[in-house]
C-alpha cells in the first residue's frame, strides 16, 4: 500500500524530530492496510491520538472552552463521508468513514453526529485536553459562554489577519497569538496501485467561535478524491474553502499533471487568489505522491511508488 500523510502547514517548529517520528508511524500503520479506505483511517488515526497534533487529542479550543473535531473522507468512486463540530471525539476519521458507509448522507453534525458515533461503538466523551492546550487555555481570558457576540469581538483579532510579518498562521494556528504554532491539521492519501482514498482530520482552529467548521470536512477543500488521485488539505481554512483547493489539486491530476506537479500548481495558484498559507499532498492512482506548501512548514511522511 502507498501512503501519504502531513501534519499540517503552518510555523516552523524548533524540533521536528518527534513529530516526524510520529507521522512515520503512522504511514507504517497505513502501509499494512487491506485497502486504500484502511490505510487512510488507520494512518490518521495515529495522528489523532498523538498531541503534537491538531487533531483528536490535543486539538484547538473554541471560543466556549470546547474542543470539537471535524474529519472527511472520500474514495476514488466517489463515495464521500464527512463528520463535524464534535466534542468529546478522538477520532473524527472512525466517525466520517460511519457516515459514507452506513449512512445515505455526506456529513453529520454536532451532537447528533456524536450520538451516532457512539450508537456505532465509537469512542466519545474522550478528553481531548493535552497539557499544552491546557495551558494555552489558562492564559486567554474568553467572554462568558453564554454572550456569543461577545465571544464573536473576542476572537476577530486572531481572524482578521496574521501579525505584522508573520504571513503564515495556518489553520489551528491563531493569528494574533501562537498557541497552535506547532501543530496543525492531519491528512493522508492511499492507493494500491490501482484505487485511492483521501481523509483529512482536525480540530479546527484555536479559539474559533463555538460551532466553527472549516474547511476539513468540506467535499473539494479539506479532501477529494477520483479515479485519477487524491488529496488532503491544510491551512487557511476560510480560503481553502474559497478556492476549493484539494479538487484544484486533483483537478490538475486529471489533466494528465504528475501529483507533485499538481501540488505545487494548486499551492501556487491558491496563493496567487488568496494571498494566505496552505499546503496539500497528493497521490495518484499508481502511488506516485507529490506535496506543496507555502508556509514556513509542513512535514510529511510517504511510502510512494517512486517510478
Amino acid at each position: 500500500m502507498y501512503v501519504i500523510a502531513h501534519g499540517g502547514a503552518g510555523s516552523a517548529i524548533e524540533e521536528p524530530g518527534p513529530r516526524q517520528a510520529v507521522l512515520d508511524e503512522a504511514v507504517a500503520a497505513g502501509r499494512d492496510a487491506e485497502t486504500p479506505l484502511d490505510a487512510v483511517v488507520e494512518t490518521v488515526r495515529v495522528l489523532e491520538s498523538s498531541p503534537r497534533f491538531n487533531a483528536g487529542v490535543g486539538g484547538s479550543v473554541q471560543s466556549d472552552g470546547v474542543v470539537r473535531t471535524d474529519a472527511g473522507v472520500m474514495t476514488s468512486d466517489r463515495e464521500v463521508g464527512a463528520a463535524a463540530s464534535m466534542p468529546g471525539v478522538e477520532h473524527a476519521s472512525e466517525v466520517a468513514r460511519l457516515v459514507m458507509e452506513e449512512t445515505p448522507h455526506v456529513c453529520v453534525s454536532g451532537v447528533h453526529a456524536v450520538d451516532l458515533a457512539a450508537a456505532s461503538d465509537i469512542e466519545v466523551e474522550t478528553d481531548l485536553w493535552s497539557d499544552r492546550t491546557r495551558e494555552q487555555w489558562a492564559d486567554e481570558e474568553p467572554p462568558a459562554n453564554d454572550d456569543v457576540l461577545a465571544q464573536l469581538r473576542w476572537l476577530r483579532d486572531d481572524f482578521g489577519g496574521a501579525p505584522e510579518g508573520d504571513d503564515s498562521p495556518g489553520d489551528g494556528a491563531s493569528a494574533g497569538s501562537d498557541a497552535h504554532h506547532e501543530s496543525d491539521t492531519v491528512g493522508a492519501v492511499a492507493s494500491d496501485g490501482e484505487t485511492v482514498a483521501a481523509l483529512t482530520s482536525t480540530g479546527g482552529r484555536w479559539r474559533a467561535l463555538a460551532g466553527r467548521v472549516g474547511d476539513v470536512p468540506q467535499v473539494g477543500s479539506g479532501f477529494f478524491c477520483t479515479h485519477a488521485g487524491g488529496a488532503s488539505s491544510t491551512g487557511a481554512g476560510e480560503d481553502i474553502v474559497r478556492v476549493t483547493l484539494a479538487r484544484r489539486a486533483v483537478d490538475h491530476l486529471e489533466l494528465g499533471r504528475n501529483p507533485q506537479q499538481a501540488a505545487e500548481l494548486a499551492i501556487e495558484e491558491f496563493e496567487d487568489i488568496t494571498e494566505s498559507s496552505a499546503g496539500v499532498v497528493v497521490m495518484d492512482a499508481e502511488g506516485r505522491a507529490g506535496s506543496a506548501f507555502n508556509s514556513d512548514a509542513m512535514q510529511t511522511g510517504r511510502h510512494a511508488n517512486e517510478e
